[in-house]
């Protein structure tokens, strides 16, 4: 037997380990691939993902902050844990575009609120539903609450927001900001994700009775609200204890919830208002189409676990705002 017969098997056995380990490091991405997913499902009108150039990223103090260019939009993202999320996408060539379809149906909200007086965002991000009903609403007051300074500068830098009248973004925690608050508002919008969660002190009984006391009468509250997460039972739970009338709209993989106290409206007080409303702001995205997705939540229907717990803060009202300033700091990454 030749030399070269005798080392074969060695080659062989070489060869094997590396085939191995490309097939197992090619199951290992496939696995976790769809980790990198956008928390809120976006919608992509021209250039691969390929072709996304990086325009700015920054450290704050509550997030790590991407900004990318991809054709005519460019979008705001978190990392988080080593995971990328989507916050908002601006169309460059066209500032009443929504592209994410979730805050579409945020301005259902125009529809159920009696009177539309004034408007409070908590969970501001890009900008993109304050700057759309600033743009249709001019002489509507539209306040904006975002916790991250760094994020409405970027979202004036790249998302097309400017200082105008009855345009108005305060840094502080939105929770903090409502105890605050002397005002009452006809619509009271929630988005205050940071990355793949709501923060906690913005989901429990007491934070929506909060919520509830600064609307106006005939008020609405609409959340942003991701099914897949764990907490989604129990916040819908939750929101119902404050607010017995409640509506989903389904976008996409998101749900919008609209909630409100009274009497519930009918079908046909929804489509008139609805109606009456878009003939008078002439809205982008059609009031009276999306009413059609409308779809009513009542207990026991089979939509949420009925044994869902309902969040509260447990805890005594110095421990809380010790606990909220704690929870808004950016985790760190080991």
């Amino acid at each position: 037997m030749s030399r070269s017969e005798k080392k074969a098997p060695l080659h062989r056995k070489v060869l094997w380990l590396c085939v191995s380990g490309l097939l197992g490091l090619l199951f290992f991405f496939a696995q976790h691939f769809d980790d990198w997913r956008p928390a809120k499902p976006v919608e992509t009108h021209d250039a691969p993902a390929s072709v996304r150039k990086l325009l700015e990223s920054r450290e704050s103090l509550y997030n790590n902050i991407y900004v990318y260019e991809q054709g005519s939009n460019v979008s705001m993202t978190f990392g988080y844990n080593r995971h990328i999320y989507t916050e908002s996408i601006f169309n460059t060539l066209d500032d009443r575009d929504m592209p994410v379809a979730y805050t579409r149906f945020m301005t259902t909200s125009l529809i159920y609120a009696k009177n539309v007086h004034s408007i409070l965002e908590i969970g501001f991000g890009g900008g993109r539903t304050a700057w759309y009903l600033h743009r249709f609403l001019p002489d509507v007051p539209i306040t904006s609450v975002e916790l991250d300074p760094e994020v409405v500068a970027l979202a004036h830098k790249y998302f097309g927001i400017r200082d105008e009248p009855n345009f108005h973004v305060v840094n502080e925690d939105g929770r903090t900001f409502l105890a605050h608050a002397n005002e009452h508002y006809d619509i009271i919008l929630i988005d205050a994700y940071r990355g793949p969660f709501v923060p906690f002190h913005l989901l429990t009984k007491e934070f929506y009775q909060i919520v509830k006391d600064h609307l106006a009468e005939g008020g609405v509250v609409a959340q942003n609200i991701e099914p897949t997460t764990m907490l989604f039972d129990s916040a819908i739970i939750t929101i119902k204890s404050v607010f017995p009338d409640l509506d989903f709209y389904l976008a996409d993989q998101n749900v919008v919830t609209v909630a409100y106290d009274g009497n519930r409206l009918s079908v046909d007080e929804l489509a008139s208002m609805a109606a009456r409303r878009q003939a008078e702001y002439h809205l982008r995205y059609d009031l009276t189409q999306m009413l059609a997705a409308r779809r009513v939540f009542s207990l026991g229907d089979g939509t949420i676990d009925l044994g869902a717990k309902i969040l509260t803060d447990d805890f005594a009202p110095v421990e809380t705002l010790k606990a909220i300033e704690a929870h808004n700091r950016k985790w760190q990454e080991p």
